[in-house]
């Protein structure tokens, strides 16, 4: 009689979160003890959801942070393909998650609650904290246009330009033409360096007293510009470059 081999194929184990104890998924813990209580790979794993076939959504998250040192700033700074890159389950649409999560962050911590007041040029300290988060972390320039009442109460903000500060291409038209709309009686512009070196280039200096200019012909007078670098940031008008 003929007999047949039997293989018995093992089942590939694939952990899950919700395999784990209750108290050691990261969605119950941030319930039962809030945010602040979570690690922060226990953080990445509630945005990413799932992992892969050999790891949960914890191990996937401690691996991108190893990659990075635990470098959150570094892992923000990075693209999709080298986010992505070295870290099996990182695929687009968690990644994707990732950098969402980073932007909101950014776009919460320039929310401007409460207005703050611009009465001294020391005063722009606070700008300067106010902008910091959401634009030091960029890739490329941009100059933002903050818009001053006539109590120096900052009402708007604006994104007007994106890339290198340079006379011939920032137009003053751009920055006034939003500065009017919101009627206001003073300007602050702020731009990053993505290097983290705040120091104004020649091409800052020049593009600024260009707008300086337009200003007084409008009576819409430049209070300050401010770059932001890394944790940092310079004033023009403390420097007394303007």
């Amino acid at each position: 009689m003929a007999t047949k081999d039997i293989t018995m194929e093992t089942a590939e184990y694939r952990p899950r979160l919700k395999d784990l104890p209750e108290d050691e998924r990261p969605l119950e813990r941030l319930y039962k003890y809030g945010p602040p209580a979570l690690k922060t790979s226990e953080l990445i794993a509630i945005i990413i959801r799932t992992g892969t076939g050999t790891a949960t959504a914890v191990q996937v998250g401690e691996q991108l942070l190893q990659k990075y040192d635990g470098n959150l700033k570094r892992l923000a700074d990075n693209s999709e393909i080298q986010i992505a890159e070295g870290v099996k389950g990182m695929g687009p649409v968690k990644v994707g998650q990732i950098r969402a999560a980073f932007e909101l962050g950014r776009r919460m911590a320039a929310f401007l609650e409460v207005k703050p007041q611009i009465s001294s040029p020391s005063d722009v300290v606070r700008v300067a904290r106010l902008m910091m988060p959401s634009m030091r972390d960029l890739q490329k320039e941009e100059l933002h246009v903050l818009c001053l009442d006539t109590k120096n109460n900052v009402t708007k903000q604006r994104r007007i330009f994106e890339g290198s500060l340079n006379a011939s291409i920032i137009h003053p038209r751009e920055v006034f033409r939003f500065a009017i709309e919101q009627a206001a009686a003073s300007i602050i512009l702020v731009h990053n360096h993505p290097s983290g070196d705040p120091a104004p280039s020649p091409e800052d200096i020049h593009a600024t007293r260009q707008l300086i200019e337009a200003g007084k012909l409008l009576n819409i007078p430049v209070t300050d510009h401010v770059i932001i670098g890394d944790a940092c940031y310079i004033s023009m008008k403390e420097e007394g470059i303007i």
